[in-house]
């Protein structure tokens, strides 16, 4: 089942750390549970903290020659330098934003543990005292980002006479290697939805009879969902907040009682049939059997026969590529910009070849700029009316160019330079703030650290 996401894999984890206060190495701290190990301005440090801290750039695999738990105290330090800062310059967030942020962190932390109980043992503290640390921890982390976005705002624009000091000025091999990138364009055609729907509607309205005839719903779901992370559980997807997933779903669920199939439900990952296990409060637990619209071949010879006459019509100059993707193509993306692909991260009309689709590369790579592949079988780029993305399509591409891996240069590749030399004066002018404010800010570490040797110079007064 692939739920909304409000969370990354990491940062979950990581805020679990950071908050516990249970993460402390008694023998590398002598025994020594917690204590404040340093202030900067009013707000206090904990040992726990630069523990947890330093465990987390290690989960993230960050390697150093330096001290791991000195970085963490200083890493530490610099936030709260930015949010004591922010406070003073009477600075603000939406708390709206907050209390979002807050209930997603809070609904994977109790999705995590499987319950209020659960959260309460280990963190040894009531729900409300632990809401309302994780509360003022998101509001001092965006505070300090708040911070850093208005200093990095206040620096002039980057004119290209600046841009190309940086360029001579930067050593080439400090340069960032651009891969390989494509600049493709794309007609698109989709097989037909209803009759695939139907399909996949009527199976699982079978494997519902079923399980009300007796079968066990855990091994259908084993036998048949689509949903491969789910089905070796025989469906089940753990005590889990109703927000990880998509509003259809979960009001379905939590709709049942223990041990009933809900009718069809259809969301953007398809169609499902859900029984709940059991529910808590606005969480629960359930299976769920995930079937997506499959299409036959005769689907795909329909596709393929009306693409094959869109690329003869264009390769015999009857239609230009760009006019045939705005008549014919059906995908939203490109349709509107004659068929061009752009980068579905940045925008941009080259795409890094790591991120082309594989089936589609097996095809480009034998392609010449300018020639038009025969019809393949691909999936769409973005989601499309309550459709995610990643469905069956059908695509004849056109290779525009191809720009091969190499260092960037001042005149093919101006506006990466720009992203970068903007980029360098942003943090140019962050680090200036940081050392002016060692001046005169109010800073006292502990002697636990007093070996350390931080990255800059004014934090021991």
């Amino acid at each position: 089942m692939k739920t909304k996401e409000i969370l990354t894999a990491v940062l979950l984890p990581a805020v679990i750390l950071m908050m516990s206060g249970r993460t402390v190495s008694a023998q590398k701290y002598d025994g020594l549970i917690d204590k404040t190990v340093a202030l900067v301005g009013n707000s206090v440090i904990l040992l726990s903290q630069v523990e947890s801290e330093a465990m987390y750039m290690q989960s993230m695999g960050y390697v150093t020659d330096r001290n791991l738990r000195c970085e963490a105290l200083e890493s530490i330090m610099v936030t709260k330098l930015f949010y004591t800062q922010a406070v003073l310059d009477s600075l603000a967030v939406n708390p709206d934003m907050v209390e979002a942020m807050l209930n997603q962190q809070m609904d994977g932390i109790l999705s995590r543990f499987g319950g209020e109980k659960e959260v309460e043992a280990y963190f040894q503290k009531p729900m409300h005292e632990i809401r309302e640390e994780f509360r003022d921890r998101i509001l001092e982390q965006n505070l300090a980002g708040e911070m850093r976005r208005t200093i990095a705002g206040k620096i002039s624009d980057v004119t290209p006479k600046e841009v190309e000091r940086f360029y001579k000025r930067v050593p080439k091999d400090s340069l960032p290697v651009i891969p390989t990138q494509y600049r493709i364009s794309e007609i698109t055609i989709y097989p037909n939805v209803e009759r695939a729907e139907l399909a996949a509607r009527e199976r699982l309205l079978e494997f519902r009879q079923r399980v009300l005839d007796g079968e066990k719903f855990s091994l259908l779901a084993t036998l048949y969902s689509e949903d491969p992370g789910s089905a070796m559980r025989g469906g089940e997807l753990g005590m889990s907040s109703k927000s990880l997933f998509w509003p259809e779903f979960s009001d379905a669920a939590m709709s049942l009682k223990p041990g009933q199939v809900s009718p069809i439900v259809k969301t953007p990952n398809g169609y499902h049939l859900i029984q709940l296990i059991a529910r808590e409060g606005d969480m629960f637990n359930a299976r769920h059997i995930l079937l997506r619209p499959r299409y036959t071949a005769e689907d795909r010879d329909s596709a393929f026969i009306r693409l094959d006459s869109i690329r003869n019509a264009i390769l015999t100059d009857s239609i230009t590529f760009e006019q045939a993707a705005k008549k014919f193509s059906q995908d939203p993306l490109t349709r509107t910009n004659g068929g061009l692909v752009p980068d579905s991260e940045t925008g941009a009309p080259f795409i890094d070849i790591d991120k082309l689709k594989s089936e589609e590369y097996n095809v480009l790579k034998d392609m010449r700029p300018g020639e038009i592949s025969r019809p393949i079988e691909s999936t769409d780029n973005e989601s499309r009316a309550g459709v995610a993305a990643g469905n069956t399509a059908y695509k004849i591409i056109r290779l525009d160019e191809i720009r091969e891996a190499h260092t960037p240069t001042f005149e093919q590749d101006f506006d990466i330079l720009l992203d970068m030399a903007t980029n360098q004066k942003a943090a140019d002018a962050v680090e200036a703030f940081i050392n002016e404010k060692l001046k005169t800010m109010y800073i006292v570490i502990d002697p636990l650290f007093k070996e350390c040797k931080f990255q800059r110079d004014g934090w021991v007064k």
